[in-house]
């Protein structure tokens, strides 16, 4: 038979007696648990499945594009050390016509060997099988793209492929880890419903765009030990003479890119938002314990009289600070788990996985329950230590009272005359500076998990505002294979309901000064553009005759100010980099770029006027007629219609921004609730023989309750503009470590935030502190003023 010590059954009585406040602190300390596990599963869970599809699948390590390379240099390519497998494709982007839709949709082909499997960024097959040998129509669709159009087996649509219309038969549908994250060219999320991939086989790809013996897509595996910069530099070598566009590694395909980033994010989130939750933990443990210890004097004498060691006590307090936190652990655990579950699965609407591997590690755990623990640990330390020092004989008398002195504030309440319930509540304010100090830290760091998170959405629509109303104001993008005369942009506004086309060119260049180097896009635009504009502070920048504009991203990159002269080397072409001086540096929210007049374009190239693409706007009620004749068009590579693009972002981020905010206002409550709760229960049990002697003095309950919950929100107001500031902090700290080369994400936080935040916060504060106030009306009167203080 077990045989319990006092001290081990004075802890299980504390814990009995103590059960709402341990629940409330359990609360605080299992928020932050949940969101480290949540934000660790998420990354986790994303990792594990990109790690193993990549080795499954054979994703390559080196990506390279040309205008038109014989295959006879694949043998040189393989030559090169450090180079394991290589696969040479056809790929190029083109205009189906969807029976049923009237837009047209824009899709990557890309060719799939007739006899063999592929070697790397192997498809897997979800339906139905591959084209046969020899059959020139039949296709194979991402998975994605063929559930938003109902698409099985079987199914046809047209396609015009290298100028021609032809008719394709869908025989299967695959995913393939090249294209996990599937985004249009300039779209800002995947929308499978307007854009997708097609695989055809090789032989009907060299012939329907006269690439017979040819490739323009080149991937590689390296081996394990090569030198991925050697490797790219001798490849840009051979790809040169045929219109090399510059190799690159994973790092810059759009796909691994995108999840990089988002897997980056998530780890980034599990170590900022969690230590807020662990601080609050801190302070309420340290309230609790401080409040227990001070009111058990005569029990913690009694302990040491008896035969308790110092050591004894200190023990039983740290283990009473590490029981609370065992619930929140398993609070922690609990809801972490299943909010990494779920938001798992939200995610996995972005990236096409054939199956998201979901698994939090022990380690995980572990890190979420040591955190928890040491936090308690902390937080009971200084009340603990203090139990432990008290001499019994010191313990055993009554603490001595507090010493007060009459201080100005006193003298301004005397004069201005408030009610004496107001007056205890400003008295016990001041008096008691450190509590109150520590009650408003409390408040403000709910306020602060509300504000910060919250800048995503405020962030995300200044993206929306910034891409679709002010940098990019057209209805459509029409898109060419290859460089085209700037003529065609009079064809183009002869198509049906064109009211402005507008042309644009682009080339992959590098960028150097010094020592130092960057790979971007450069474009070229007509310097009075208006629908594709550079924009800063709001407004469009002129782009003048000579020179080049940069982001500001590339220019620290190249560690380059205005005025400084820059190498601009295009690509594809021969021709000597040309030194360039730097006219304008400008914010980019999305990608780093650069930004040139189209005439000084051409002029840096010596060649005639050329565009890559197209921007018009349309007439409403012609846009039927316009997405036929597009559908049509021979010369076409592709067709982006912005209207599409801003409805999948604001539907998919809607979403999930929904979602995430639900869950932030409910960590911003519980931690508010959780400080609340603490407060008013030890505000209670100090000042009971307080308000039990105002009860009797003839203050209604009323009065007396007011004394509660004016001190609890009060102090909850003080907090906010305290709050607003940490949650301004952690946003700017979250919007610094977030950002990459993909995206910039601007700090946004308007004032409806904050006040939203403040609401939320002040609500679950009253909301704790009327809970307590109900047991000012069951105040046993008699017993309470029996007690000694």
């Amino acid at each position: 038979m077990i045989q319990w010590r006092a001290i081990d059954l004075k802890l299980l009585r504390d814990l009995r007696r103590l059960w709402a406040q341990t629940l409330a602190i359990a609360l605080v300390l299992g928020c932050g648990v949940a969101v480290l596990l949540m934000s660790l599963g998420m990354s986790d869970a994303l990792d594990r499945s990109r790690t193993a599809y990549y080795e499954r699948n054979a994703f390559a390590d080196i990506f390279a594009r040309a205008t038109r390379a014989p295959r006879l240099l694949l043998e040189e390519v393989s030559d090169i050390p450090g180079i394991r497998s290589v696969e040479a494709r056809v790929s190029r982007f083109v205009i189906l016509d969807l029976p049923g839709r009237t837009r047209p949709a824009t899709v990557q082909i890309v060719s799939i060997p007739e006899h063999r499997a592929p070697r790397l960024n192997v498809p897997v097959l979800q339906s139905g099988r591959w084209p046969d040998p020899g059959v020139w129509d039949e296709v194979v669709v991402n998975a994605p793209f063929a559930e938003a159009h109902g698409y099985r087996p079987g199914d046809r649509f047209a396609a015009n492929l290298g100028g021609t219309r032809r008719d394709l038969r869908i025989v299967g549908t695959a995913l393939s880890p090249e294209f996990i994250y599937t985004v249009a060219p300039g779209a800002l999320m995947p929308d499978p419903s307007s854009h997708g991939v097609i695989w055809m086989t090789d032989r009907a790809m060299e012939g329907a765009f006269d690439m017979t013996g040819a490739f323009d897509d080149l991937v590689l595996a390296l081996d394990r030990n090569a030198d991925p910069l050697a490797v790219i530099d001798a490849v840009d070598t051979l790809l040169d003479p045929h219109g090399g566009r510059g190799a690159h590694d994973r790092d810059d395909q759009i796909s691994h890119a995108f999840l990089e980033a988002q897997i980056d994010e998530l780890r980034v989130m599990a170590m900022i938002l969690p230590p807020v939750f662990l601080l609050v933990t801190v302070f309420l443990v340290n309230m609790v314990i401080g409040r227990i210890v001070a009111l058990e004097r005569a029990e913690i004498g009694l302990l040491k009289a008896v035969g308790y060691s110092d050591r004894a006590v200190l023990l039983h307090y740290l283990t009473l600070a590490a029981l609370v936190a065992l619930c929140g652990i398993v609070v922690g655990w609990a809801a972490g788990t299943w909010l990494a579950r779920w938001t798992s699965a939200m995610y996995a609407r972005f990236y096409d996985f054939p199956e998201l591997l979901f698994g939090l590690s022990w380690t995980s755990y572990a890190l979420g329950a040591l955190t928890g623990l040491v936090s308690a640990a902390l937080g009971a330390s200084r009340a603990a230590l203090s139990a432990a020092r008290l001499p019994p004989a010191v313990a055993m008398a009554p603490a001595p009272p507090p010493r007060f002195r009459r201080t100005w504030l006193d003298r301004l309440l005397a004069v201005v005359r408030l009610p004496q319930t107001d007056l205890m509540i400003l008295r016990a304010i001041s008096r008691w500076p450190v509590r109150s100090g520590t009650a408003v830290l409390g408040y403000a760091l709910a306020t602060a998990v509300l504000v910060a998170p919250s800048f995503f959405q405020d962030a995300l629509d200044g993206i929306i505002d910034l891409s679709f109303n002010q940098a990019n104001r057209q209805d459509a993008i029409l898109l060419f294979p290859n460089d085209v005369q700037r003529s065609a942009v009079e064809s183009v506004r002869r198509l049906p309901g064109v009211l402005q086309a507008e042309p644009q060119i682009f080339a992959s260049v590098a960028l150097s000064r010094g020592p130092y180097t960057v790979d971007t896009t450069l474009t070229g635009m007509e310097a009075d553009a208006d629908l594709a504009r550079v924009v800063q502070d709001g407004a469009a920048v002129v782009l003048p005759e000579s020179g080049i504009t940069i982001d500001a991203r590339t220019a620290n990159k190249l560690s380059a100010r205005l005025g400084d002269r820059i190498l601009v080397e295009v690509k594809d072409r021969d021709d000597d980099p040309v030194p360039m001086p730097i006219t304008g540096i400008v914010p980019q929210i999305l990608g780093t770029g650069a930004y040139m007049s189209a005439d000084a374009f051409d002029a840096m190239l010596r060649r005639g006027p050329r565009t890559s693409l197209v921007n018009v706007t349309l007439r409403a009620d012609r846009e039927p007629a316009f997405h036929e004749a597009v559908k049509m068009a021979p010369s076409l590579g592709g067709a982006i219609l912005l209207s599409d693009n801003r409805r999948s972002f604001q539907d998919t981020i809607a979403a999930n921004m929904n979602a995430m905010a639900l869950i932030y206002i409910g960590l911003g409550a519980a931690i508010a609730i959780g400080v609340a709760y603490n407060g008013a229960r030890i505000q209670l049990s100090e000042r009971a023989r307080e308000l039990a002697s105002l009860r009797i003095l003839g203050f209604g309950a009323g009065e007396v309750s007011w004394i509660l919950i004016g001190e609890t929100m009060l102090l909850a107001v003080l907090a906010q503009p305290l709050g607003w500031w940490i949650g301004h902090a952690v946003a700017e700290l979250m919007a610094d470590r977030f950002s990459s080369d993909l995206y910039n994400l601007p700090l946004v936080l308007t004032p409806s935030t904050y006040a939203r935040a403040s609401l939320i916060a002040l609500a679950a504060s009253l909301a704790a502190v009327l809970i307590v106030r109900r047991r000012v009306d069951d105040l046993d009167l008699v017993a309470v003023m029996k007690t000694r203080e």
